[in-house]
């Protein structure tokens, strides 16, 4: 069994204080030997689903459902290979879900996969879930949103859009690309990146970046631990209103998930149909043909035997040999040395075809697209001690004071500039006001318990003061 040790995760849902159901749906596959963790390692999903009644609910559970079955059945492909497939697949068992019924049709969710293998983090991803590394203080947005407002916003970094256009006031939840309308779908893969040991990976619904600032996130993940930290980034959202369901999978990377890659590793099918070839086609056909330019350069020379006017190809030409000859030589050698180039630039240049593989070191997509310094300072605890202040201001009896005390205690350690340890004491009041949020909640809460999380979660007194 792989160690416990080997990578510390926590995945974590709620509903929200809108919602009256949970559309959101996670999905950890972890290997349970060294054999499956070097075939296939890790895999992360969030889903976040969109339609009437229970159809985004259902939709965002067939994604995180099928996407980790298909993805460990195709172990044998190379990870990209199988990361694709597994999230078209899901695609088409929704579409077909979707036509089946009037009341589930136009039925959607979002799909973000992270899987950790041997030579690095590769994500699948469509809509605009998200998928984070912070590392030394720094957070990378590895995914690009599949929304209105991230087009616009690319239109107008490119010039195309003019830069007073507020961009910030189009639709948030307009998004352009999803699993389920259409029978197929574009993945963006994205990687392999690099992993370190102690790098976290934030994979999160809009929920959760809705709410809270990509900094925030960094300096949360970078300074707790996954549980922990998983646990106040959704409290957070809560704190913030959370119009929307809240899921978050917050995963620390240990010894046996820092990248491993060698000059000897085998480069990565893209596709099913994909072969490797050696350098032939152009290039060998080029020499042949610098060859054959070569060889009746020889023979049409004016020094050639065949061209003496005694000559086979003399008696023929008469007294035009000799201007035929040297043009038919200056041009065959013309031929020769450009089909001789055309043959060195051929073997020089990787053929058209290698696209349909990964080399070892090669890297799929643009990602990071966007990426923030999260080291802890004032600005950031700052912000969230305000939000739990002004939030806490409903509590009553003791979750109060206890709440009151710990924020105090953060921007007493604020002052002193030890951030990490103000974050900690901010954490704690955000965990206090969401138990005092939960046990508010109606136990009739339609779809479920409202927040649920998944196995590698403790209770939440740990936050006790």
């Amino acid at each position: 069994m792989v160690s416990e040790n080997s990578l510390d995760y926590c995945d974590l849902t709620d509903i929200g204080r809108r919602r009256a159901n949970n559309q959101d749906s996670m999905a950890v596959l972890r290997p349970w030997n060294r054999e499956q963790s070097e075939r296939h390692g890790w895999l992360f999903v969030v889903a976040d689903g969109m339609g009437a009644h229970a159809a985004g609910e259902m939709a965002s559970a067939i994604a995180a459902e099928h996407v980790p079955l298909i993805y460990e059945k195709l172990a044998a492909r190379s990870p990209p290979l199988a990361l694709r497939t597994s999230i078209e697949q899901a695609n088409a068992e929704i579409n077909a879900k979707g036509g089946s019924s009037p009341e589930l049709k136009g039925m959607g969710t979002t799909c973000t996969a992270l899987a950790i293998v041997p030579r690095g983090a590769i994500v699948g991803h469509v809509g605009d879930s998200r998928a984070y590394r912070v590392r030394e203080q720094r957070i990378e947005q590895l995914t690009r949103d599949h929304s209105l407002v991230w087009e616009l916003e690319e239109m107008q970094a490119a010039g195309e859009l003019a830069a007073d256009v507020a961009v910030r006031d189009a639709p948030k939840n307009i998004i352009t690309r999803s699993l389920g309308p259409h029978p197929g779908v574009k993945v963006d893969l994205e990687g392999p990146f690099p992993v370190r040991v102690d790098d976290v990976f934030v994979l999160c619904s809009d929920g959760l970046s809705g709410q809270v600032g990509d900094r925030e996130i960094g300096a949360l993940a970078c300074t707790l631990p996954p549980r922990e930290a998983a646990e106040a980034l959704v409290g957070l959202a809560l704190v913030r209103g959370a119009p929307d369901n809240v899921t978050v999978i917050v995963g620390q990377a240990g010894i046996l998930q820092a990248s491993r890659e060698g000059r000897a590793d085998a480069p990565w099918p893209l596709y099913e149909d994909a072969v490797p070839e050696p350098k032939k086609g152009i290039p060998l056909r080029m020499l042949a043909i610098a060859a054959g330019c070569l060889l009746a350069g020889l023979i049409v020379n004016p020094a050639s035997d065949l061209m003496t006017a005694d000559g086979l190809l003399g008696r023929l030409l008469g007294s035009l040999r000799t201007p035929v000859s040297w043009v038919c030589f200056v041009s065959l050698m013309m031929l020769f040395v450009g089909a001789l180039s055309a043959a060195w630039l051929g073997f020089l240049i990787p053929p058209q075809t290698t696209a349909r593989f990964l080399a070892p070191g090669g890297r799929l997509g643009g990602g990071p697209y966007r990426n923030h310094d999260c080291l802890p300072d004032a600005t950031i605890v700052e912000g969230i001690v305000a939000s739990v202040a002004e939030s806490a201001a409903g509590l009553g009896g003791d979750a109060r004071e206890r709440s009151d005390s710990l924020l105090e205690t953060a921007r007493s350690e604020a002052a002193r500039g030890r951030f990490d340890a103000a974050l900690r004491a901010g954490a704690g009041a955000i965990a206090i006001y969401r138990r005092s949020l939960e046990a508010a909640r109606s136990d009739e809460t339609v779809g479920g318990p409202a927040s649920k999380a998944g196995p590698a979660q403790a209770d939440l007194s740990v936050w006790d003061p």
